[in-house]
């Protein structure tokens, strides 16, 4: 059998687990090996006795329930005796036995962004452009695949042209949540969808904290935005902390509960971030100089009040004079002024459809 078969083999014997499977490779090397050597998992300290007897069997139907959608998604697996496997997660206290890819395999320097599922619209153009920054500055971004945050985190990463990895709470093989299922499509095809859980698994709540660990294990650090006190975003910072990593929090207003968690952090000790080079001149001082960023806010401070405010509810995702209409209080009148005014200026795009985006390249300060 193929390594893929004999690993869910593997994964599908009951009792097991992690620490089962950890001590199979560090025994026998390969799932293939450990299979062959079933007679004397008995004798092997950390397995479960009787595991042996209830191995799958080669013809088990479960197994081709589960290799015949697997074959058509280019899935590839890491064991933790994998000379490729991330050695930052490598050295976290309890690390995946086994990792299921899609997309990229490649891991290299990088940093989590986590935070809410309901941000404002503040915190979202935070995520994005931090985001995007770093990964400009060839950092890998790593996150969650949930709404809010976790998506912005990743488009931002993805609008750059740079590398994201999305750590998932169920199989390599199911979309969760629904809405995020063309970003998800976009990271599998450009980036990196990472998941320890077996093929099938559906999103349980008990999944998701093991996905923290991985999430912060990957990285050198954790960005936080916005973040209520009792959110799984604040158990990935702990997470990173127990790790040894550096943990950051974008500050934010008092009167607004996801500021909560990221106001606490910082309370702390956590590295408060207002801009890119909050986070290089900690982890990566050598790369610590203008950015992008810096070029926005020198952009930003040339505007007016009206204009700013227009600039500041504009990202890399299209968005329709409607709808900024509405949210900004501007007549369509006010609005297309300052729509014109900021596209003279070189500061945004407009689409087909009424919608605009802020430019890829920013003018030249004066």
């Amino acid at each position: 059998m193929n390594e893929l078969a004999c690993w869910l083999r593997l994964q599908l014997t009951p009792g097991l687990g992690r620490a089962g499977l950890f001590r199979l490779i560090e025994q026998f090397g390969s799932p293939q090996d450990a299979i062959a050597a079933a007679d004397y998992w008995r004798t092997l300290p950390g397995i479960r006795q009787g595991a042996a007897a209830l191995l799958p069997a080669e013809d088990d139907p479960r197994l081709s329930e589960l290799l015949e959608p697997l074959a058509t998604l280019d899935v590839w697996l890491l064991s933790c005796g994998d000379a490729d496997y991330p050695p930052l997660l490598r050295n976290i206290p309890d690390p995946p036995a086994l990792l299921y890819g899609r997309g990229v395999r490649r891991f290299g320097e990088a940093l989590a962004i986590v935070g809410s599922r309901a941000p404002s619209l503040t915190g979202k153009i935070a995520a994005e452009t931090l985001a995007r920054e770093m990964a400009a500055q060839g950092m890998t971004v790593v996150s969650g695949l949930a709404r809010g945050i976790d998506a912005a985190a990743h488009r931002g990463a993805l609008a750059a042209g740079g590398h994201t990895i999305a750590v998932l709470g169920c199989g390599i093989d199911r979309v969760y949540p629904q809405e995020n299922r063309r970003l998800f499509t976009q990271i599998a095809e450009n980036g990196t969808l990472l998941s320890e859980y077996l093929p099938g698994s559906d999103p349980l709540p008990g999944h998701f904290p093991g996905r923290n660990r991985i999430i912060s294990g990957l990285s050198r650090g954790t960005l936080v935005i916005e973040a209520a006190i009792d959110s799984g975003s604040l158990i990935t910072a702990e997470l990173a902390l127990e790790q040894g990593r550096e943990v950051f929090a974008v500050p934010g207003s008092i009167d607004r509960p996801t500021s909560a968690g990221p106001n606490r952090l910082i309370k702390d000790g956590a590295h408060p971030v207002t801009e890119p080079a909050d986070v290089l001149s900690v982890l990566w001082p050598e790369r610590s100089c203008r950015t992008p960023m810096a070029e926005q806010e020198r952009f930003a401070a040339t505007l007016d009040g009206p204009a700013r405010s227009v600039w500041a509810a504009l990202s890399q995702q299209p968005r329709h004079v409607d709808e900024l209409s509405g949210e900004l209080g501007l007549t369509a009148g006010e609005l297309s002024a300052i729509l014109l005014h900021l596209e003279l200026q070189g500061g945004i795009e407009q689409l087909p459809g009424a919608r605009y985006i802020r430019a890829g390249h920013l003018p030249a300060s004066p």
